[in-house]
């Protein structure tokens, strides 16, 4: 007896080869869009969107985040390069490449009547080992390098972008400079680089070799009154999340008076209770006020009588930042547990100087040398826009290429080499493997090599003769003793060789 559901569903089902062979489609087109963008000699992208906003990038995850993906399994693939790029910052590109070329070489495998269970199986085990030999076999320790390493490492991430050219060195030095100005040591001793703290701010005019990297936090605004003063020493620096205007009734709120002076006592109460929180702040011997919300004119004036300095609309996640730097608290309201209106000197925080200062067209004000945890501020030049979009971009990929260097201790030879090296690896470990999961770690083997042949081709070079060369060295430094030291060769695609 045929069985017909009573559920209605509306669609259609695939199942089966069909489907599986356009999910690896899709995968495959989402690589392909930013697979020429991969390495040193790639190329960038020019993106358009609805309005009109043009963006010009060489960084994997901006590419993917600007492209409009409906198919699901291009969405995840889009999602992944995201994901590279909060969790480590840099790589994004690869990551894409990689996923695609391993799903590809995974339908081959299905084709050939594998079950799927048993390439994934094939596919966890041929990434453990390969962890287990970079970690054996292909990592240096940074410590034996020294400081060098470092930029070279930060070079090696900005050689890909649009400032990788002659600027190269400059900007390489400007994010270890930057990366060491924030580094600390966390409660269990190891090194930490809070790559959030180093604040970038634009400013377009000039060449990209005026950018400069300033020892404090800078912030984009400007003091509430030209009468304040600019500059601050030995600032002791209140941070506010709330508005210091003239005292509002709640919506909603009606009050009824029926005599005029009444009135006026309400107004005149309303001007009072503002005055009240100012002169609360400033009696715990704060000079430098930011604040989240506004200032109205009329408070504005106790500021300038007490010669202290006053900046509102900065944004929350700036003061969370300076309040961390400078040791002061973020205060959201002065209410206390015993119903009434505070502010403790504890809540301060300090600084040597707060300083306004003109760079470009706009007015900066600079948090110097704070007293907690040091801060790093870079002011991005550029001839428009897209430059300095760009610019940013770049130096947040090699900041965190060097905070991961400084926070693991190890570092890898580029070029391709880890790729080969581990390619010969798991080919070999391969064979040694008595059940089916041998073809999906050899497939995993093969598909590794996708970045050394995208390097080669990008550079308009012959990548069938690069690759075979490379992967002849890599096989001769895990079979001959003597030639042990191969196994850091990689591409040179400037000289192309």
């Amino acid at each position: 007896m045929a069985f017909t559901s009573s559920l209605s569903v509306g669609g259609e089902r695939t199942t089966g080869q069909t489907v599986r062979s356009q999910n690896v489609l899709a995968a495959q087109s989402i690589a392909n869009i930013v697979k020429t963008s991969l390495g040193p000699v790639g190329l960038d992208k020019m993106l358009v969107d609805d309005v009109g906003d043009v963006t010009i990038t060489n960084d994997g995850a901006t590419i993917l985040k600007l492209l409009d993906v409906e198919h699901p399994a291009a969405k995840v693939l889009a999602e992944l390069a995201q994901l590279q790029d909060k969790g480590v910052g840099d790589g994004t590109t690869s990551v894409v490449i990689i996923a695609a070329e391993l799903l590809k070489n995974a339908d081959e495998l299905v084709k050939q009547k594998i079950h799927p269970t048993s390439i994934i199986s094939g596919y966890r085990l041929a990434c453990k080992e390969a962890v287990k030999y970079i970690k054996d076999q292909l990592s240096f320790p940074f410590d034996d390098l020294g400081s060098e390493s470092l930029i070279n490492v930060a070079k090696t991430s900005i050689s890909s972008k649009l400032i990788g050219g002659v600027d190269g060195d400059f900007f390489a030095n400007l994010a270890v400079d930057a990366a060491r100005a924030v580094q600390f040591n966390g409660p269990d001793g190891l090194p930490k680089v809070p790559v959030k703290s180093v604040n970038i701010l634009k400013a377009h005019g000039k060449s990209t070799k005026e950018t400069m990297l300033i020892k404090g936090y800078a912030l984009n605004c400007t003091v509430a009154s030209q009468l304040m003063p600019k500059s601050v020493q030995n600032a002791k620096i209140a941070c506010l999340d709330f508005s210091l205007q003239k005292a509002k009734m709640k919506l909603g709120v009606q009050v009824i008076s029926e005599n005029a002076d009444q009135l006026e006592k309400i107004r005149e109460r309303e001007a009072d209770i503002t005055k009240e929180r100012i002169a609360k702040v400033l009696a715990t011997g704060a000079n430098v006020v930011l604040t989240t919300g506004g200032i109205d004119d009329m408070c504005l004036k106790f500021f300038v009588e007490k010669n202290a300095m006053a900046v509102r609309r900065c944004k929350k996640g700036d003061l969370k930042r300076i309040a961390k730097a400078t040791g002061a608290s973020l205060i959201g309201s002065l209410a206390n547990l015993e119903g009434e209106e505070s502010f403790e000197a504890s809540s301060l925080g300090y600084a040597e100087e707060v300083v306004q200062e003109r760079i470009c067209d706009d007015e900066l004000i600079f948090v110097k040398n704070p007293k907690s945890r040091t801060a790093a501020s870079v002011i991005v030049r550029g001839a428009n826009d897209f430059m300095c979009d760009e610019v940013e971009r770049s130096l947040h990929d090699a900041l965190c290429a060097v905070k991961r260097v400084i926070e693991s201790k190890n570092l890898v030879a580029g070029g391709g080499a880890v790729e080969s090296a581990l390619s010969i690896y798991l080919e070999n470990y391969a064979t040694t493997m008595a059940s089916r999961e041998q073809l999906a770690v050899a497939e995993f083997a093969h598909s590794l090599l996708i970045i050394p042949k995208m390097l080669a081709v990008n550079a308009a070079q012959d990548s069938a003769d690069l690759v075979s060369k490379l992967r002849a060295y890599h096989h001769a430094s895990q079979t001959s003793p003597e030639k042990v030291g191969f196994k850091h060769v990689g591409l040179d695609l400037h000289q192309g060789k």
